[in-house]
Order: C-alpha cells, then sequence, then structure tokens
C-alpha cells in the first residue's frame, strides 16, 4: 500500500467516525445518577502470598521477614526474622471496593498488588487478611489464589514477559463480616446525584419524576443533585419499589458541545451539538524529499588515479497547493464532516485544522485535547 491509499483509509475511516451520529435516545435515570449513600466504600489490607516458585521477595522487603517471623510467632515457631530469606513469600496490599449493600457472608473480588520487588505473583495463594475501611474498621477478610493473567519468564539475560505479574486479582476472595454503612433507605428523602453535571439534564430528570409520582416530588438542587421525596404509598417496605421505578425512568440527557482530539492516535470525536460559524479554511504542505546515488569515477587515461564511488544527492521539493474552502455554518455534525472533509486532509492536519477553527472563535464547541 503506497502512502495516499494510506491517507485515503484513514480519511475515510475519520469522515465515518465524524458522520456517524446516534438520534438523540432517552435513558435510564440509573445509568445517569446515582443514588446517594449507594456507592462502594473503598477497604484495603496487607497480607501475605506464599507458593511462590522463587519469584517472591528478596532482599530489599525487610517488612516481608518482620510478617513471616510474627506469622509463625501465632503458631508457636519463634524464628529470628533476620535468618529468613523468603523467596516464595511476597508482601502485598489488598484492595477493594465494598457494595453498602453486601451482608454477612457475601462473597466479592479483591485485587492483590506487591509492594516489594517480588517479579511474580503467578501461582500463589493469599493467606487470610483483614480487610478494614478508612475508619479502621475491619470489614471483610480476603484470602485465596491469586490469578495474573500473564507469565514472567526469565532465563539468564532473556526475559519475556506478558502483562503484569506483580499485580493478581482472586475473584471472590472476600468475605464480608458486616455491611458497610447506609442509611439511603432509611432517610426520609432520597438524592440522586447526576454522573456528569448539567442543569438541563438535572431539571429534566426532576420532571420525568414529578411526571410519575406528582409534582411535588422532585427538585433540582443544582447541576448535579435531584432531592426525591418518595409520595406516601410508598413509605415503609415499599422503598425499594419506589427506587426500582425511579430508576427505570427514562429521559433525554443533555450534553454540552465538545470536540474530543487524541493527538497520539490521530483520533477526533465530534459531539452531538457542535456548530460550525462560517469560515475561510485552506491547507498545504511541503514535502521534502532527500536522495543519494553513487556515481562512478574514472581516472584519465595512464593517471595514477583509481575507479571511485562519488555519492550524487538529490534534492526534491513538492509544495501541494489547495484552495481556499469556505466552511458554511454548519448545524449538525453531518455537515461539520462534509465541509472539514472537502479539504482532503489526513486525519493529523484535522487536528491542527479543529484547533486554528477553535482560535478563530469558528468552533462553537469545547476543544478537549487528550
Amino acid at each position: 500500500m503506497n502512502r495516499n491509499s494510506g491517507n485515503v483509509n484513514r480519511i475515510i475511516l475519520l469522515t465515518t467516525l465524524l458522520v456517524f451520529q446516534i438520534a438523540a435516545a432517552e435513558v435510564r435515570l440509573k445509568d445517569i445518577a446515582r443514588l446517594e449513600g449507594s456507592g462502594g466504600s473503598s477497604i484495603v489490607g496487607y497480607g501475605l502470598v506464599i507458593g511462590l516458585n522463587g519469584t517472591g521477595d528478596r532482599y530489599r522487603s525487610p517488612y516481608t521477614e518482620q510478617s513471616m517471623a510474627n506469622m509463625l510467632d501465632r503458631f508457636g515457631i519463634t524464628v529470628n526474622p533476620n535468618q529468613i530469606q523468603p523467596r516464595n513469600v511476597a508482601a502485598v496490599m489488598i484492595t477493594a471496593d465494598m457494595n453498602p449493600y453486601m451482608r454477612k457472608g457475601s462473597k466479592f473480588d479483591i485485587v492483590a498488588s506487591s509492594i516489594g520487588d517480588a517479579t511474580s505473583l503467578a501461582g500463589g495463594t493469599l493467606l487470610p487478611t483483614p480487610l478494614s475501611d478508612l475508619s479502621g474498621i475491619v470489614r471483610a477478610t480476603g484470602q485465596g489464589s491469586i490469578s495474573v493473567g500473564g507469565f514472567n519468564i526469565q532465563a539468564g539475560r532473556v526475559a519475556m514477559r506478558k502483562n503484569y505479574t506483580t499485580v493478581g486479582r482472586i475473584p471472590n476472595g472476600a468475605t464480608a463480616l458486616a455491611g458497610a454503612d447506609s442509611t439511603t433507605l432509611s432517610q426520609g428523602t432520597l438524592r440522586f446525584n447526576l454522573q456528569d453535571p448539567d442543569f438541563t439534564t438535572a431539571q429534566r430528570a426532576a420532571e420525568a419524576l414529578n411526571a410519575q409520582f406528582g409534582d411535588s416530588t422532585a427538585i433540582a438542587l443544582d447541576a448535579a443533585s435531584i432531592v426525591v421525596t418518595p409520595p406516601a404509598e410508598y413509605a415503609g417496605n415499599h422503598r425499594v419499589e419506589f427506587i426500582a421505578v425511579a430508576e427505570a425512568l427514562t429521559l433525554d440527557a443533555d450534553s454540552p458541545a465538545r470536540v474530543v482530539i487524541n493527538e497520539r492516535t490521530g483520533t477526533i470525536v465530534v459531539g452531538e451539538n457542535v456548530r460550525l460559524r462560517p469560515a475561510a479554511v485552506t491547507h498545504g504542505s511541503i514535502s521534502i524529499a532527500i536522495r543519494s546515488a553513487p556515481v562512478i569515477s574514472q581516472p584519465g587515461p595512464f593517471s595514477q588515479g583509481s575507479t571511485v564511488a562519488v555519492p550524487l544527492d538529490q534534492i526534491s521539493i513538492d509544495e501541494s497547493r489547495t484552495p481556499v474552502v469556505a466552511l458554511p455554518e454548519g448545524t449538525s455534525v453531518g455537515d461539520v464532516a462534509k465541509a472539514l472533509n472537502s479539504l482532503g486532509v489526513a486525519p493529523a492536519d484535522l487536528i491542527a485544522i479543529f484547533q486554528a477553527l477553535k482560535e478563530a472563535g469558528a468552533l462553537q464547541a469545547e476543544l478537549v485535547v487528550l
């Protein structure tokens, strides 16, 4: 494939991304908002992973030796920490998010991350580890076999690695000892918090709730919060029924006009509400090619010279000429795509054009560069 065909393919792909526009569709309230108090709480713990095949902590992890000595002391075995060489043991930190509605005995996943100089946690088993919240209350215990989903093999100076082997996951490795604090269902009023705060969306959510349950049910306090007072018929044990019905309500969520650009990958995503003011754009580039070809130089007759190869450099300059293209005022994503792609430029150049349009005040949208 030549260079021109590659640019054409990229332009076609970008055109597809720009023109692809999903019609405004209603979304459920539970997909754009979260009930206050229903978020998970972070829990953390310190533990030991055993059973490693010589890939555990070695010389720069004195806390592993101390932890092993403390563990053995609980079983009536007294050893000197300085005499322990834990090649098959690694110290790890355990992290997880605990749902507030979990009850005693509930299982959930945990993540083990090495904090020492271990090279791999593959094949290891986490010893029973207490997991506490930020206030220090033990909420769960964790243990089980670690799954790393990769490998790290070294033989002399040759090494092969797939993914990160010093971080692993233990499916259903934690058992809840007590549920997290949650007073959502016992409160007189409920509060829905939008994941992407927006005044228009908050007002539409309040209107949808009032249309379903009555005019005095919901009030949008600001761009993120909607306070809801359940009707009398949903009091007591019917609170869960009210939340289920409220979360299933649909509305047309609004979004700001935004153009997101990833310069590393050449990706451009244009939001639905992006508009263009009239502007004139021209784009041109200069291509410089330097070629070096050997030229054989022969010595003169009866001379003492020798045949040599002399490099001959040739420089060619190709300046592409693009006419000035007038961009009309765009009223949709499709109009913006057609106007910009009429220039016939590559995605990397379109990024520069978007940035220039923003500086000129012709792009009526927020420009986000990743």
